[in-house]
């Protein structure tokens, strides 16, 4: 069969995975799709010494391969959002179909793409915009397809697992881990996307949509980061019986799908919570199959670029067959007709457990003072830890609540925090059981 002519824009990490896997397994991949796939043309505007481009076509505009009429598939990694929209959208203008590992331009601008390559009748694959190598979108989108997803947990930023797991096993700070992070390549110069969730919430976005059926709304997710998390709230957590992940979740309920990032607390015998260093992994709650778990490399060269070969090697099978018959790109049709019926809660609306750390000067009522702050929100105290105070110190409380409103929290931190007996700002970390009923 006439071979299927690829275009890689980006020659990075992920790029490089890319040209090396397609290069190495070319016989493996010509079987599994039933026909050759060649790389046509690289552009990049440097080359990658961990690539043999000495047979390649190599172009430093990125915009020539778009329009190489020889190529039927663009491959953007160059990361970021206005030029890689830009190129896509130029590479659909021209009839090429597009596979892309780029997170932040479909949680963005995956709605304009969309609508672009429906008109065009060309494919758009992003398999590895989540999670680096692991298939959850396949799985979300095809596999669980015959089920009514109730939620998704996952841990989806290696960066930030990286850190809270050497918090813990180490009893290091925040900074300290992170510059070794940094150190190590595990987190960018400016680590804020990582370590403040944005880059989780590009994927959550993304996987919520295939979820439930609902547009990308990027701007609805709630995001809170894990700079400000501590070695003693780590070791308090332990001894309560959990662990501290930051996660993303995305949950169906009556009133509609709840979409939010932050520092949680789940229980250590949690699947989640053993997931370690750079690792990913994320749980799917269906209503017919159950709990489900896919773990493996988030990120990296090959690991990232087993994804986006594996999108190629989709677009290879599926190139022939009339658009209205392929697998719509976020796996319901007529996906904006939705937003109405399945709107995105605020946070507020939100319910769920706390832990509370607090710095409070030690003497008599000032607990019991806290405990009426608590119960003017309706909020009840599950379990509670005060340590004893050193001469002259602050005493710290500790406490687990049970379930109640985020806007009743909020509430009550404003509260307890104008309290001339409590020192500083209140801790608050949102504790998930994840039920499997």
């Amino acid at each position: 069969m006439k071979p299927v002519r690829v275009g890689i824009c980006g020659l990075g990490t992920v790029g490089g995975g890319t040209f090396n896997v397609l290069t190495r397994n070319a016989d493996e991949i010509a079987r599994r799709a039933g026909r050759p796939i060649v790389i046509e043309q690289v552009g990049a505007r440097r080359d990658n010494p961990l690539c043999d481009l000495s047979s390649a076509n190599v172009t430093r505009d990125i915009f020539e391969v778009a329009r190489n009429p020889d190529i039927d598939v663009v491959v953007e990694l160059i990361g970021g959002y206005e030029v890689a929209r830009q190129l896509v959208l130029e590479a659909i203008s021209h009839g090429k179909h597009v596979v892309t590992a780029n997170k932040a331009l479909i949680a963005v601008h995956g709605s304009e793409i969309f609508r672009a390559a429906a008109e065009r009748g060309v494919i758009v694959a992003f398999e590895a915009a989540v999670a680096g190598g692991i298939p959850v979108i396949k799985s979300l989108r095809e596999g669980l397809g015959a089920n009514r997803i109730q939620w998704l947990a996952g841990i989806i930023n290696g960066t930030g697992n990286y850190i809270l797991t050497h918090m813990r096993d180490e009893g290091r700070t925040f900074e300290d881990v992170l510059a070794e992070a940094q150190a190590l390549g595990y987190a960018e110069a400016d680590p804020t996307f990582d370590v403040e969730g944005i880059d989780a919430a590009h994927k959550l976005t993304i996987l919520a949509s295939i979820a439930f059926g609902v547009p990308l709304q990027f701007d609805k997710t709630y995001t809170e980061g894990i700079s400000r998390i501590t070695s003693e709230d780590i070791e308090q957590a332990e001894n309560l019986g959990y662990i501290i992940k930051h996660l993303g979740i995305a949950r169906r309920t009556d009133g509609g799908v709840e979409l939010r990032v932050h520092p949680t607390l789940i229980p250590k015998t949690r699947l989640l919570a053993n997931v370690h260093g750079v690792k990913n992994a994320i749980e799917v709650m269906g209503d017919a199959v159950g709990p489900t778990l896919y773990y493996g490399a988030g990120a990296g060269a090959e690991p990232t670029a087993s994804a986006v070969v594996a999108d190629i090697l989709d677009v290879a099978r599926d190139i022939a067959t009339e658009h209205n018959y392929r697998t719509p790109y976020l796996a319901f049709i007529g996906i904006d007709d939705d937003q109405d019926r399945l709107p995105i809660l605020p946070m507020e609306r939100i319910v769920s457990a706390y832990y509370l750390r607090l710095s409070a000067v030690d003497r008599p009522g000032v607990l019991a003072r806290v405990a009426m702050i608590l119960a003017e929100q309706e909020i009840s105290i599950e379990s509670l830890i005060q340590k004893e105070a050193k001469s002259g110190d602050l005493a710290t409380i500790i406490m687990l609540t049970h379930a109640v409103r985020e806007e009743n929290m909020n509430a009550a931190i404003l509260s307890l925090e104008a309290l001339d007996d409590i020192a500083g700002p209140v801790t608050r970390i949102r504790v998930e059981n994840l039920d499997e009923q």
